[in-house]
């Protein structure tokens, strides 16, 4: 494993060689990088710096050419790690770098994703200081806590040790301490693992140099409310901003499955299952296998319900022959693909791999937007290579060798809002449409009943012959 430590610098010449000094004695297994991005210093910051990088490779110096605030800084650093897991270091001397392994040490037993190193949890030690400063900093964590459902003790702690692929998937935009509450919020929304360890903490006061104050603590309050609220997506990645939005909304999920209803088997290969938005309802069948192309999501698959006896989650591409002859001996009798599909270049093999694992009689249950007519920038951002008429979903299925029980449209009231987006040119589902579209919900159902309505997506039914 690789650490990264991502070092804000602005001028701390009178720590910087102690502080580099532990930093890089941390008694860590594997290999140290630190990232350090002078952000402007008018000391002789970026002097001593290069003088250290100069003498120890495992040191990357990055210049700001002027002040930006300690977000743009760790936004820089994220942008030129290269390591496994990242940790955050104050270039005072606040934190200590001997306490690396301690919060590292939940991520390398692949029990967290992040780690915060909590000043307020029962530390070894710390220094008494601040009364007013420590108030305000309770007073962010309860509000950090009260908008994303947390229970942390320290959200304003520097100490914040993140899995390296997750952390660069984050949509991170503060340029100042507001990257504390950002970044929080961030790992929360991303459904990320968050323990907290003890850890000491040596402050220092004004005096000795602390730049936060109160205005950054009102700062904080407000960026909290609009990160949860305003800006909520917590990565770029359109897909993932999507899934995410849906995934707050289980009853949509419940109602995509009702489609299903009395189809759907006791042995079930859920083929991209992404984050589980539909798993969570599929757990109640003798067997369920879960398969993904990727990593971060069978992670999060295994970890939400890798401890029950009845559920597996399976890393593989659907375009690969070779994954559904490993899941020959799993005796499936229920295919379930939901907006799959069309991310597909060769839907074919893919379909004929699930001819292949189910057990004759079997029955693939196949969802997939409907209608090239709608499509436009979201289908493009979320990486749609297509979208279907009923033909081209009957075709599909035949050719594979399956026979059609139906082929029905589904969500008559998405098409306004799809069209909605279309005409805007929206990326990405929102909250916000997911929370309408659920407050809709019982006029979605009532116009299913509605004969000649286009749907958004067509409910495709096919079984194995026997």
């Amino acid at each position: 494993m690789k650490l990264s430590v991502l070092m804000p610098v602005h001028n701390e010449a009178r720590t910087l060689r102690t502080i580099v000094r532990r930093v890089l004695d941390a008694p860590v297994e594997g290999e140290i990088e630190l990232v350090a991005v002078d952000d402007g210093s008018t000391d002789r910051s970026l002097e001593i710096l290069e003088e250290l990088a100069r003498g120890d490779d495992r040191i990357v110096v990055i210049r700001h050419p002027r002040n930006r605030g300690k977000g743009a800084a760790i936004r820089t650093a994220i942008a030129a790690m290269t390591g496994d897991v990242a940790v955050v270091q104050d270039s005072d001397l606040e934190y200590d770098p001997a306490e690396f392994p301690r919060l590292l040490k939940p991520i390398v037993e692949d029990r967290a994703d992040a780690v915060f190193g909590s000043r307020f949890a029962s530390s070894p030690e710390r220094r008494v200081l601040l009364y007013w400063h420590s108030l305000g900093n309770r007073l962010l964590t309860w509000f950090a806590n009260v908008l994303n459902d947390l229970n942390l003790t320290d959200m304003e702690t520097c100490y914040k040790v993140v899995r390296a692929d997750l952390l660069r998937e984050l949509r991170l935009r503060s340029e100042r301490f507001g990257i504390e509450p950002e970044m929080t919020t961030r790992l929360a929304q991303a459904g990320a693992r968050i323990y907290e360890v003890p850890i000491s903490y040596h402050g220092r006061s004004y005096a000795e140099g602390k730049q936060i104050g109160w205005r950054d603590g009102l700062e904080a309050m407000w960026l909290l409310f609009k990160f949860r609220f305003v800006d909520a997506r917590s990565t770029e990645h359109a897909a993932r901003s999507s899934l995410e939005s849906l995934g707050r909304s289980p009853q949509i999920s419940r109602w995509m499955i009702e489609q299903f209803d009395g189809a759907i088997g006791d042995r079930v290969l859920e083929a991209g299952a992404g984050p589980g938005n539909l798993t969570a309802s599929l757990l109640d069948r003798d067997r369920i296998v879960a398969l993904d192309i990727e990593p971060s999501y069978v992670r999060r698959l295994d970890q939400r319900w890798g401890h029950l006896e009845n559920f597996s989650s399976v890393l593989g591409d659907l375009e690969d022959p070779e994954v559904f002859v490993k899941l020959e001996s799993e005796d499936i009798d229920t295919v379930v693909c939901v907006n799959v599909l069309e991310h597909l270049d060769r839907p074919d093999v893919a379909v004929e791999g699930f001819h292949r694992v189910l057990r004759p009689g079997g029955r693939a249950l196949i969802l997939v937007p409907a209608g090239q007519a709608l499509y436009s920038a979201m289908d493009r951002a979320i990486d749609h290579r297509r979208r279907y008429e009923r033909d081209d979903v009957i075709q599909l299925l035949e050719g594979a060798g399956f026979e059609i029980e139906r082929v029905t449209p589904f969500n008559r009231l998405g098409v306004v809002g799809w069209s909605l987006n279309r005409w805007t040119g929206r990326t990405s589902i929102s909250r916000a449409q997911v929370f309408g579209f659920r407050v809709l919900m019982p006029v979605a159902r009532l116009l299913e009943r509605a004969d000649g309505l286009p749907g958004l997506s067509w409910i495709a039914v096919a079984s194995k012959p026997t």
